[in-house]
């Protein structure tokens, strides 16, 4: 009953978040950021999209518009204690919601942990508005120990693409639009053993104890590398993992691997999830990125469809066995960005996942995104069943 109610308690809150926005200006212990995005969605399906009455698979453009605002607040209660909190508002419009059905339902059960604190003011077929606080925790710090209590990101991953560190809240790469990624229902006790190392709990909150995450990490430096080591529970599995981040001589050095061990008697098989990086940055401003990622819980077969559907977990971070990964990133002037990412599967349908992006800062505050996601795999012969491209106008304050 206490979860069903946090429904209107979230209501309430979403209604009164507006309210620092008088109280900020008068009270300099609270302090507010932001932005408002656009982006339009042009997504082309080639033989691709279902057509469930013919029993077949069609030709279609997919035209879509997302309006997101994102209202953070920081609250500094003193010296030891901030109360932070995130509100997320998505409105949805477009041909990707008229065809998904139960698009805002879906949209609400994947936007929230243990605690619901999300609404659904608008759920309309060809219109959804979903507002969630992702973001709402206390946090207590003094001296060496730092307490947090509240949905928060629980951020144990090292590496840039792939992360099997990250047990609390995992995340997809493929996913762009959500840079603050998801949180937990969890509290988290944190205790500092030096400038570069500490001790660190966390337990996430859940109905059974098959859907709780409780667990531990040491982070020390040695060797003029950061490495850390975990264990604990996830679902019922044991998990035993490590991590580190440092140098190959000028070029950045990371990776990290997680082994789980299953409780339920019903699963037999271990499932073991490894990545590693390398990233360098030339005088002239280029940045390279390359790594690989190894999942044993990946298929073999499978075309790149998968992609976008497979169940994301820290144990499961991509749909395919082996993944390789390259990026480029250039300044072509001061305020033009481009960029290059590349994800190739040695499968058999030889999946391959490419991401270009323009950025250019309009001026102060804003700026514009013009973002690629296109899929190859083969089949009788190697070609793009999907494109997407994605026009991002963003506003922060």
């Amino acid at each position: 009953m206490f979860r069903k109610n946090l429904k209107y308690i979230t209501g309430l809150l979403t209604l009164v978040f507006g309210l620092p926005y008088l109280v900020s200006a008068q009270n300099d212990n609270i302090v507010l950021s932001g932005y408002v995005k656009n982006m339009q969605t042009v997504i082309f399906f080639n033989d691709s999209y279902p057509d469930y009455q013919q029993g077949t698979f069609v030709d279609t453009v997919f035209l879509d518009e997302l309006i997101h605002h994102r209202l953070n607040m920081n609250w500094y209660m003193g010296d030891k204690f901030t109360l932070k909190a995130g509100l997320r508002t998505r409105l949805f419009l477009g041909d990707f919601v008229r065809s998904t059905p139960d698009y805002g339902k879906s949209t609400d059960e994947v936007s929230n942990d243990f605690l619901d604190l999300s609404v659904l003011p608008i759920d309309k077929p060809s219109v959804v508005m979903h507002s969630v606080l992702d973001r709402l925790y206390l946090e207590y710090s003094a001296g060496n120990w730092e307490i947090r209590l509240g949905r928060q990101r629980v951020n144990w991953g090292i590496n840039t693409v792939w992360n099997p560190n990250d047990i609390f809240n995992a995340f997809a790469f493929t996913d762009f639009d959500y840079e603050e990624r998801p949180g937990s229902d969890a509290v988290r006790v944190k205790y500092y053993t030096g400038i570069a190392s500490s001790v660190e709990i966390a337990a996430k909150a859940a109905d059974n104890l098959n859907e709780a995450v409780i667990a531990g990490m040491w982070k020390f430096n040695k060797w003029n590398y950061d490495f850390q080591l975990l264990g604990g529970y996830v679902k019922d599995d044991i998990v035993l993992g490590a991590g580190w981040a440092g140098n190959l001589k000028n070029a950045g050095f990371k990776g990290e691997f997680s082994w789980f061990t299953p409780l339920n008697d019903d699963i037999e098989e271990d499932a073991f999830a490894a990545t590693i990086g390398v990233d360098y940055s030339f005088a002239n401003a280029l940045y390279l990125n390359g790594g690989a990622l190894y999942n044993s819980m990946g298929f073999a077969k499978g075309d790149a469809s998968t992609l976008f559907s497979f169940e994301l977990s820290a144990k499961n971070l991509y749909p395919y066995k082996w993944a390789f990964f390259g990026q480029a990133n250039y300044p072509i002037t001061p305020l033009l960005n481009g960029g290059l990412a590349v994800i190739y599967s040695p499968v058999e349908s030889q999946a391959l996942f490419l991401n270009p992006l323009m950025t250019y800062s309009i001026k102060e505050n804003w700026d514009v995104d013009l973002v690629g996601q296109v899929v190859f795999d083969k089949n009788e012969t190697y070609s793009s069943a999907l494109q997407a491209v994605f026009l991002r106008l963003k506003y922060s304050y």
